[in-house]
């Protein structure tokens, strides 16, 4: 087992550079495949110390990650697969990936909108997509509070927007969840607003946020822990959230989730992994990227707390994994790099 997780190392390098484990080598073991970056370890040792079941992890995109189980096939090492995408997690499932898991735990932990209809996964923690601004250069009274995605395709923010670029999954997910919304014609009109008023499409959210800080736009989407970083090591930097759309469908929401591998060698302590995440384990997956909990029971890292609540739209995965390439598509029309 140990041998057959590492034999295949030196192939999935080619893709998956960094291979880490937690914990002795004498204990028993699971795998994990993981398209989440963040703060894993801390959670990892946690659960190997409270259960005494070692986690090996291996990093990679989580397309990577899927197309590797899939060339794996029986063969496979992981027990696990991990993601930061619904999207991703409803395709692993398509695709007959995951197995079908029965936990009481899970279905106590986890609200029912927050995992699959039927038991192929669940999510761990939510990561928001809302509207950020320079409350110097504008006010939550400036935006539209039924539709804050669709309001900024108004002329008064024509040079004042900032967006991160097309090829990010959090934005392809974001106009898929429009598309499924308000249909493509209206969700391409929608983009195509983004794109007159001038958007600076730039690589990343926290660039998007230094900019807005440094005054080269006034209002930007991002997903909420970016700001939450920034504002960890500067209290006083100067940008709010606004969440989006709460007189309406609610903010645009999606999940760090996994789902236990059809083929999955240890697939109980798997199961046991994600109790783990999902009870005793929500803030040491949460707290240390500024997620939230997915466990109602479990209060959110301080800092996020002050973001305030907010109500979230429901998260369609059939949306967000199946009108992907549409949502690609409609940037790609619009214009939107």
């Amino acid at each position: 087992m140990y041998r057959k997780f590492f034999g295949v190392a030196a192939v999935l390098s080619l893709l998956l550079p960094v291979l880490v484990g937690c914990g002795s080598d004498d204990k028993e073991t699971i795998r994990v495949y993981s398209g989440r970056h963040y703060d894993l370890e801390g959670a990892f040792n946690g659960f190997a110390k409270d259960t005494g079941i070692n986690v090996e992890f291996l990093y990679g995109s989580d397309a990577e990650l899927l197309e590797r189980i899939k060339a794996e096939g029986e063969d496979t090492p992981a027990d696990l697969y991990m993601t930061v995408d619904a999207g991703n997690l409803w395709l692993a499932a398509k695709d007959d990936l995951l197995q079908p898991i029965t936990s009481p735990t899970l279905d106590d932990a986890v609200p029912e909108g927050l995992r699959d209809p039927q038991d192929r996964w669940v999510g761990l923690s939510m990561r928001a997509r809302t509207v950020m601004y320079n409350p110097d250069k504008a006010q939550p009274s400036d935006f539209d509070s039924t539709d804050s995605y669709a309001g900024l395709d108004d002329p008064k923010w024509k040079g004042r927007l900032c967006g991160r670029t097309a090829d990010s999954s959090y934005m392809q997910s974001l106009v898929a969840q429009m598309i499924d919304q308000h249909g493509r014609d209206k969700a391409l009109e929608i983009v195509k607003g983004w794109v007159a008023n001038d958007t600076k499409i730039l690589t990343d959210d926290v660039t998007v946020l230094k900019t807005i800080d440094a005054g080269g736009c006034d209002v930007a989407l991002t997903n909420h822990y970016y700001l939450a970083r920034v504002l960890a090591d500067d209290s006083d930097f100067p940008v709010k959230p606004f969440w989006a759309n709460q007189d309406g469908d609610g903010v645009h929401v999606n999940i760090s989730g996994a789902g236990v591998l059809k083929n999955a060698d240890n697939a109980p302590a798997a199961q046991k992994l994600l109790e783990w995440l999902a009870t005793t384990g929500q803030n040491a997956f949460c707290d240390g990227n500024y997620e939230y909990p997915v466990n109602p029971d479990v209060k959110p890292d301080a800092l996020i707390e002050g973001f305030g609540t907010y109500e979230f739209a429901p998260i369609n995965a059939e949306a967000y994994g199946s009108l992907n390439a549409e949502a690609i598509k409609v940037m790609s029309e619009a214009g939107y790099r």
